[in-house]
């Protein structure tokens, strides 16, 4: 607008003209500390000192007293000052009024201009999927109406290019009805296993999209969902715990899965005890199997899980491999068949910087636990008993095992306090003959 270009040139150089004012009032005046100011309450001012009071000219119209000075203005500073703050106004008045010309003539042609905005985002994507594709060397994935998944050689699409050329160790996966549909994944802290479940996802969800995949071939069935319970976070706006959020998000995966979907489990269970946290991970994959058919990857610390692999036909167990040298363990980063013999958990501490000390007992408590739980040491007790912050839980016997003997069990339900002394010592020697000649009682 050639009015508003005109205003803004006013304001200018009124602006330029009081900059310029404060040099040659000092000049005509002698006096060495005026300088020109501003306010909303009183406008544009010249400020003289106290000690410079007799020499300010005639001209000089008192606007505001201070204590240490005076404020001034001339009619020429007055002038000035109406065009600068007149032109502002203006200015605001004809740049709103435009804006609203130019709103209600894009309002006019909302339609085609969201229709392009539409067209340039999806050629937008479309162009960098095709770049990284390029660059990063991926594959046009077969997609197929059947159940089988397989990827051959298949990336992470991110963590990929946080690393050095070739640095990336790919993987191989397949998830049928003849071989397993659901993986039980195994392996160390840091080993990788959650990089892999978002690795598989990442590449579903591209493929599904139309994209090409980080893979040197991959076969993918069209999902109906892409279930996903990964990291652990509460939710205090709602009052619910780590735990509730992890039961409430695999709840939900539970009701919504169906044979179609793709269903990624990053640990279930860790904020429970570890006997409630393994039935539950163990219940869930058993329903997944039986009741959803649903192609499923579950990572976990629970070793225990493997057994699943030889109890039910459709679950087979992989492991993210690691290598001891000497004390030291190497991630090799790479899937292997079977579950892990060991969690490496007191390596991957050292590894965090836990302190040597730190390391050093728990290597130490490791040793009598293991030979506790092997019936060839007397536990943490005989070390442990001094030292509280590192006693350890009764021994545990092992999740699934045979049932206890009905005399133990009949033993613990009894209450002696409840229990005249005759009638304890006759269910005494009832039990004793029992366990002696091996019968299991009613």
């Amino acid at each position: 607008s050639g009015e508003l270009d005109e205003l803004r040139e006013v304001r200018d150089g009124a602006r330029d003209f009081i900059a310029s004012l404060q040099a040659r009032e000092r000049e005509r005046t002698g006096i060495g500390s005026l300088k020109v100011g501003f306010n909303k309450v009183f406008g544009y001012y010249l400020e003289v000192t106290k000690a410079n009071l007799d020499k300010v000219p005639d001209d000089y119209i008192r606007k505001q007293t201070l204590a240490n000075g005076e404020r001034y203005f001339t009619p020429e500073l007055k002038e000035w000052e109406e065009k600068v703050l007149g032109a502002e106004e203006e200015i605001e008045a004809l740049e709103a009024r435009l804006f609203g010309d130019v709103r209600r003539e894009v309002a006019r042609e909302m339609e085609r201009l969201q229709e392009t905005a539409g067209r340039i985002a999806a050629l937008d994507v479309l162009s960098a999927l095709s770049r990284v594709a390029e660059r990063r060397g991926y594959v046009r994935p077969e997609v197929h109406t059947g159940f089988d998944l397989e990827i051959r050689a298949g990336r992470h699409p991110v963590v990929e290019t946080m690393m050095p050329a070739e640095e990336f160790i790919p993987n191989d996966l397949t998830l049928d009805g003849e071989t397993g549909a659901i993986v039980i994944l195994t392996g160390p802290n840091m080993s990788g296993k959650s990089t892999v479940l978002r690795q598989v996802g990442l590449i579903q969800l591209l493929a599904q999209i139309g994209a090409f995949v980080p893979a040197d071939s991959a076969r993918l069935p069209v999902c109906d969902r892409i279930f996903t319970r990964v990291g652990a976070s509460d939710n205090l706006a709602r009052g619910q715990s780590t735990f509730m959020v992890e039961m409430s998000e695999t709840a939900a995966i539970v009701h919504g899965a169906t044979e179609r979907s793709l269903v990624l489990l990053d640990e279930i269970g860790r904020g429970t005890s570890t006997y409630d946290g393994v039935s539950i991970a163990w219940a869930v994959t058993e329903h997944i199997h039986e009741r959803i058919g649903a192609k499923t990857i579950f990572a976990t610390h629970y070793h225990e899980l493997t057994q699943l692999g030889d109890l039910l036909d459709g679950v087979k167990n992989l492991n993210v491999s690691v290598r001891e040298v000497g004390d030291e363990i190497v991630f090799l980063r790479r899937l292997e068949e079977g579950g892990a013999d060991r969690s490496y958990g007191i390596q991957v501490g050292r590894l965090a910087g836990l302190p040597g000390d730190v390391v050093a007992r728990a290597r130490e408590l490791l040793a009598e636990l293991e030979g506790s739980h092997s019936g060839g040491g007397e536990g943490l007790g005989r070390h442990g008993a001094h030292r509280p912050a590192s006693e350890a839980p009764p021994d545990q016997l092992p999740l699934f095992g045979p049932p206890e003997h009905p005399v133990v069990r009949e033993l613990r339900e009894v209450e002696p306090e409840r229990m005249t002394p005759l009638e304890a010592l006759n269910l005494l020697a009832e039990l004793r003959r029992r366990a002696r000649d091996g019968e299991p009682g009613e």
